[in-house]
């Protein structure tokens, strides 16, 4: 199916690695021109360069999105290389903790940089890319955020309720935008097999005594840690494949989602 995403620019963050990487490949793939952020130009000019490959214009964005002046270097440098951008896909978070602290360790600092990172960061990018797809009548919005934001696990305080606040951020500004043509979509993926999703187990791993096998340590977390019908991992491309549909004009009539690709997990929540 033709996503009619050929021409559109979009800036994903995030995207040096993980699943901000599967995504900026699957938008090149679609024929968008796409602007890879990272923190890390080595990593970034890589995946740039995959996305390059496939025959469509890429640019580099490198900064922090955890404050204002970051966010606005990153955003300059995108508006720059393309002249305008019609698809954010927010996908840079993630803990800030790896090593699975009990809650009352995690420091005040712990979350504010939780929340600067899994949440501030979306609201700086919108307020400075939000207004050109206005003036234009078109654009996309695609926040990726995580089952933590609904699952009481009773772990990982900060992350989830950074997340709370993203789905609901997500809900509130569609509600606030969709007049003008441009839409606000969140997916919400379970436990995906990336750079840090392998952290996050291996910490387990050593918490718990599971035994050193990688995808016996996956089966074991889906199985009796997670609790998820689906007894695997996610895949960065499978979240991909969403956030190109949702970037696409075929999801015009789509706004204020939260998208569930989790395995299972959320048990119809």
């Amino acid at each position: 199916m033709d996503l009619l995403l050929a021409g559109k620019r979009a800036l994903v963050t995030g995207s040096s690695s993980g699943i901000g990487a599967a995504v900026a490949r699957e938008l090149a793939g679609e024929g968008c021109a796409v602007v890879v952020h990272g923190r890390d130009r080595a990593r970034a000019e890589a995946v740039a360069g995959e996305c390059a490959a496939k025959g469509v214009a890429t640019a580099v964005a490198l900064g922090s999105l955890t404050e204002d002046a970051g966010a606005d270097a990153v955003a300059d440098t995108a508006l720059a290389a393309f002249g305008g951008i019609d698809i954010v896909v927010n996908s840079a978070g993630g803990n800030v903790r790896s090593d699975n602290p009990p809650w009352t360790e995690v420091t005040s600092a712990d979350w504010t940089e939780s929340f600067n990172l899994n949440l501030f960061s979306v609201v700086r990018l919108a307020k400075r890319l939000t207004p050109g797809m206005i003036e234009r009548g078109w654009g996309r919005i695609i926040n990726i955020s995580s089952i933590g934001g609904t699952l009481w696990s009773g772990r990982l305080l900060d992350y989830g309720s950074a997340k709370a606040a993203l789905d609901h951020l997500t809900g509130n500004l569609s509600r606030a935008i969709a007049g003008h043509g441009v839409t606000v979509n969140a997916i919400v993926p379970g436990t995906v097999l990336t750079p840090q999703a392998r952290t996050w187990i291996e910490t387990l791993k050593r918490q718990h005594g599971w035994p050193d096998d990688f995808a016996e340590c996956e089966r074991i977390y889906t199985r009796d840690f997670n609790d998820q019908p689906v007894p695997r991992l996610g895949r960065a491309e499978e979240i991909a494949a969403a956030a190109a549909f949702l970037a696409s004009p075929r999801s015009d009539f789509t706004t204020g989602a939260l998208l569930r690709i989790d395995g299972g997990n959320l048990k119809g929540k």
